[in-house]
């Protein structure tokens, strides 16, 4: 036999593919591939429908209902303010408070975290100082910005925009300061300069925690928007949890709080689209 022969069971077909490497595809159902998120959803709705019944059934039987009123007066609430407009006056001044005061903050967050986060001698030179004003409590700079701006929407968009500056800074200046020193390396000893080492490898490093920032200061622009109603206004969500508790109107407060909880869950998807299109480059998750 010729040196050049192959004995039969050695031969491999060119076009089947290694062994170690086959991955079956199996085509799933629906229910597969939705089931889990079908399931999660109708426990949800289960839970909350048992814990509002337990609540209806619980005012006035064995709590007084003047501290948690119930349910079905809150829907009555919501239904009277959205019959004469004071639901949709109320809301559409809070939401430009929290949009104006979100994206203020986050802008102004997102450049000082890039710009400080890249120099490391000047960020530990700041850090206490930073450190410092983060800690103060925002509510202690409402009567300050009221001096300084007065009682309008401004304030509040200021007070917003505070709260939501520290988060995402501190966020953003971490995933720059903690990006890996290699990948810089290696787009330099490739003729890279500063412009492509920010755009090609700290941008993309970073975007986590620049988007990670956005999720936790979701809630605090909402929280720096009402706090400012509640300390001076005379229209806003916070304004009316002001005027519902100094009525003794419990069923006033849940309402607005139902509404609060409402807008807070409307930015949270928005946020979470915006992390599934930056994020398209990861590997999906099974």
């Amino acid at each position: 036999m010729s040196t050049t022969d192959t004995p039969p069971e050695a031969e491999v077909r060119a076009d089947s593919p290694p062994t170690g490497a086959v991955r079956e595809h199996v085509r799933r159902t629906w229910w597969q591939r939705h089931g889990g998120t079908v399931t999660v959803w109708a426990v949800r709705a289960v839970l909350l429908v048992v814990v509002l019944a337990l609540w209806q059934a619980a005012s006035g039987r064995w709590i007084d209902g003047t501290f948690i009123s119930r349910p079905s007066d809150i829907v009555d609430r919501l239904g009277a303010w959205w019959a004469d407009g004071t639901l949709a006056d109320h809301t559409w001044i809070t939401v430009q408070e929290i949009v104006y005061g979100f994206l203020l903050g986050a802008v102004a967050g997102a450049l000082a975290g890039y710009l400080l986060g890249a120099s490391r001698f000047v960020y530990r030179v700041l850090d206490p100082f930073i450190m410092a004003l983060y800690a103060i409590p925002k509510v202690a700079l409402a009567p300050l910005f009221i001096v300084w701006i007065g009682i309008g929407m401004d304030m509040k968009v200021m007070l917003a925009a505070v709260t939501v500056f520290f988060l995402v800074f501190l966020n953003t200046a971490a995933a720059v300061r903690e990006v890996d020193q290699g990948l810089v390396d290696a787009v330099r000893l490739m003729g890279g300069g500063r412009r492509q080492i920010a755009l090609k490898v700290v941008l993309p490093s970073s975007m986590a925690g620049f988007l990670t920032g956005l999720k936790v200061s979701v809630p605090y622009a909402l929280i720096g928007a009402v706090i400012g109603e509640l300390v001076a206004s005379n229209r806003g969500l916070g304004y009316l949890i002001n005027d519902a508790a100094a009525q003794f109107d419990t069923a006033g407060v849940f309402a607005t709080l139902v509404i609060l909880s409402l807008i807070a869950g409307a930015l949270n998807i928005l946020v979470g689209v915006l992390d599934r299109r930056v994020n398209r480059w990861k590997p999906l998750r099974d």
